[in-house]
C-alpha cells in the first residue's frame, strides 16, 4: 500500500464511508438506521472509538443538530438515514444549512429493489416510472447531489460531497446509494482508485487582491460616519477576533443582521446590537446616517434591510464595501463601491492594517444615538405584571446567565424578541434559523451546541408550538447525556398567526409542559414570576439533567410592536 491510498485491503464499502469521514476529522454523526443507509450505520460501530454516533428520534432533529455542527465547527455535520426521509423529515436543517451556508452531509439511499425498479418497488427513488426521483427532489435543496451506484463510487462520492460541502461558500451535500454501492466490498485495485480523503478537502486561500484592499481602505478612511453591519459569513469563517480588532482598532460601530447576531459581543461600547426590520432605532439610526457601509459576510437581503428601504441603505447616497467568499453574494442587492472576494478573516485583517491610523469615531456616536434613542432593553425590563411581558423573562435571562452562556431561538415572535432585546456576550453565544426560519429549531440547536460545547451552558428559547414539534429531542438529550435548558415563552398560541391573522386556527390548550418533560426523565418546572423563573434557572444551571422552565408570558405585545418605522 502507498502512502495516498485509502485501503490496502478489501473491505466493505460502508467502513470505506466512515474511514473517509474519519479522515476528514468528523467526530460526530446523527441519524436513524433506516434503509440502506443502515450499512454505514453498522461500520459505524467500528469506529466508535472515534466517531460518536447520536441516535434521534426523528430525521429533523438530526439534521438541526448537522446543520448546528457544520456551522459551529467548520466541518460538515452529517446526516445518515433513509432517503425518504433524510428528505422529508429532514427538511428542517438542511434547507435551514443551505440558505444558512453551513457544511453538511446527507448520507442516504435510493431506497432502491435492485433488478426491480422498473416495477414500481416499495419507497423507491431510483426516478423510475411508479417510483419517486431521489437525486431530482435532494438538489432542489442541496448544494449538490452525487450518486452512487457501485461500491468504490458509494467511497469516492462521499470524499467528493466532503469536498463540495467546503469549496467555496458552503453548504449542503446528498450522497445518494443504491443498496449494490453500499452493501458491497472494495478493492485497493479498482476504479475508482481509492486515495486518502485529506486530498479532497479544500484548504481556505489566504489570496486577496491587493488592490481591492487599498481602494476599500481609501474610501473607509474618508468616511465621517462608517458602519459595519456583520453577518453569518464571519461565524462560517470564525472571523470574530479579526472583526473585534477593526471595529476597536478603527473605532467603526458595529451592527448585526439576524444570521450575524453572536459574531459581536454586544455589551461592547461599539455595538449597536440588530439592525434591519426588527432592528433597534439606534442602529437603524446609525446605518441610515452612514455615509460608508462596510459589509462582511452578509448577503444584505431584503429580509434583513426592512425590504430594501430607502431610509436604511441607499447606494445612491451610501458606499458600500462588501467582503463575501462568494463572488455571486457580494454587489447582488445592493450596488456596491468596492466588493473584496475573501475569507472573512483575511480581509478583516489587511483592511485593518491597511486603516490602522483612521479613527471612525464610532464611540463618540454610539453615546449620542443611545442618549438620543430607547435603551437596549427598554424601561419594561423591571415590569411587575403578570403574566410577564417578554422583556422582563428576557431581562432575567439576561441576568441570571453567566456571559458564556449559548442560546439557540426558534421561529415565531420568541425569536423578534430575543434578536431585540438579548445581548449576546461571547462568541456564537446566539444560534437562530435566520436562513430559513423553521420551527421546532432550537432544542436540537441546543443538544448540537452543547455536544460541542459541554463547558458552556445551552438554552433553547422557544414557543409552546415550536416546543411540541421537537420535544422528543429531550428523550436524546438524556440518551446522549446533554444537559441543555428549554425556556418555553407560553402564551397558548401561535403568535406571529395571531397577530397578524387573528386566533382563529392558532391557539392552544393549556398543557403541564414541565410535567411532559419529568415523564421523560428530565427536570421541569413552571414560573409564573420572574423570581421562580430565576430560581428555577439557577437550579438548571446546576443541574447534569435537560431541564424544562415553562413559562407564562404574556400577549400583549407582538412583532409588529417591534417592526423598524422609517419616515422615507
Amino acid at each position: 500500500m502507498d502512502n495516498h491510498s485509502l485501503i490496502s485491503n478489501p473491505c466493505a464499502a460502508a467502513s470505506a464511508v466512515v474511514q473517509v469521514l474519519k479522515q476528514a476529522n468528523i467526530d460526530t454523526v446523527f441519524g436513524i438506521a433506516g434503509g440502506h443507509a443502515g450499512h454505514i450505520w453498522s461500520a459505524l460501530e467500528e469506529f466508535q472509538d472515534s466517531i460518536r454516533t447520536i441516535l434521534v428520534r426523528e430525521e429533523s432533529l438530526a439534521s438541526v443538530m448537522a446543520e448546528v455542527y457544520g456551522r459551529l465547527t467548520g466541518k460538515p455535520g452529517v446526516i445518515i438515514g433513509q432517503g425518504p426521509w433524510v428528505l422529508g423529515n429532514g427538511l428542517l436543517g438542511t434547507i435551514e444549512a443551505k440558505l444558512s451556508s453551513s457544511p453538511m452531509l446527507l448520507l442516504t439511499d435510493f431506497s432502491d429493489t435492485p433488478n426491480l425498479s422498473l416495477h414500481a418497488p416499495y419507497q423507491s427513488g431510483c426516478g423510475d416510472y411508479g417510483s419517486w426521483d431521489a437525486r431530482m427532489a435532494f438538489s432542489a435543496v442541496t448544494k449538490q447531489v452525487f450518486e452512487a451506484h457501485h461500491p468504490a463510487a458509494a467511497v469516492h462520492a462521499t470524499q467528493l460531497a466532503i469536498k463540495h460541502a467546503l469549496a467555496g461558500q458552503p453548504g449542503p451535500v446528498a450522497v445518494i446509494y443504491s443498496q449494490a454501492a453500499i452493501s458491497g466490498t472494495v478493492s485497493p485495485r479498482e476504479q475508482p482508485y481509492l486515495y486518502n480523503t485529506q486530498a479532497y478537502i479544500p484548504t481556505n486561500s489566504k489570496a486577496i487582491d491587493n488592490e481591492a484592499v487599498k481602494a476599500a481602505s481609501n474610501t473607509l478612511k474618508q468616511a465621517k460616519r462608517p458602519i459595519i453591519i456583520a453577518g453569518n459569513g464571519v461565524r462560517i469563517n470564525q472571523a470574530f477576533t479579526e472583526l473585534y480588532n477593526l471595529a476597536n482598532t478603527l473605532n467603526i460601530p458595529v451592527v448585526t443582521s439576524p444570521s450575524g447576531k453572536g459574531v459581536f459581543p454586544e455589551n461592547n461600547a461599539l455595538s449597536l446590537g440588530l439592525y434591519g426590520t426588527y432592528g433597534s432605532p439606534a442602529a437603524n439610526a446609525a446605518v441610515h446616517t452612514a455615509d460608508v457601509i462596510l459589509a462582511i459576510g452578509t448577503k444584505l437581503s431584503a429580509s434583513d434591510t426592512a425590504y430594501e428601504t430607502r431610509a436604511l441603505i441607499d447606494p445612491t447616497r451610501q458606499k458600500i464595501i462588501q467582503v463575501d467568499i462568494e463572488p455571486k453574494n457580494a454587489a447582488w442587492s445592493y450596488p456596491a463601491t468596492h466588493t473584496i472576494i475573501s475569507q472573512a478573516n483575511i480581509a478583516l485583517d489587511q483592511l485593518t492594517i491597511a486603516s490602522e491610523s483612521y479613527d471612525g469615531n464610532g464611540l463618540a456616536r454610539n453615546k449620542k444615538l443611545r442618549k438620543h434613542y430607547p435603551c437596549h432593553l427598554s424601561k419594561k425590563t423591571r415590569d411587575e405584571s403578570l403574566p410577564m411581558l417578554p422583556q422582563r423573562l428576557i431581562a432575567e435571562l439576561q441576568r441570571t446567565l453567566p456571559e458564556d452562556a449559548i442560546v439557540t431561538s426558534d421561529a415565531g415572535e420568541n425569536r423578534i424578541f430575543m434578536m431585540r432585546f438579548y445581548q449576546s456576550l461571547q462568541p456564537n453565544g446566539f444560534l437562530q434559523a435566520a436562513g430559513a426560519g423553521p420551527m421546532g429549531y432550537a432544542i436540537p440547536a441546543a443538544m448540537g451546541a452543547k455536544l460541542l460545547n459541554m463547558h458552556r451552558p445551552v438554552i433553547a428559547v422557544c414557543g409552546d408550538g415550536g416546543f411540541a414539534m421537537s420535544m422528543n429531542g429531550l428523550m436524546t438529550a438524556i440518551e446522549a447525556q446533554l444537559p441543555i435548558i428549554v425556556v418555553i415563552f407560553n402564551n397558548q398560541m401561535l403568535g406571529w398567526s395571531t397577530h397578524i391573522r387573528g386566533p382563529f386556527g392558532a391557539q392552544f390548550a393549556n398543557f403541564d409542559h414541565a410535567a411532559i418533560a419529568r415523564s421523560l426523565g428530565c427536570n421541569g418546572s413552571s414560573a409564573d414570576t420572574p423570581d421562580e423563573f430565576s430560581t428555577a434557572l439557577r437550579e438548571a444551571l446546576l443541574s447534569e439533567l435537560p431541564t424544562v422552565i415553562d413559562v407564562k408570558v404574556s400577549d400583549s405585545i407582538s412583532y409588529k410592536d417591534l417592526t423598524a418605522q422609517f419616515d422615507g
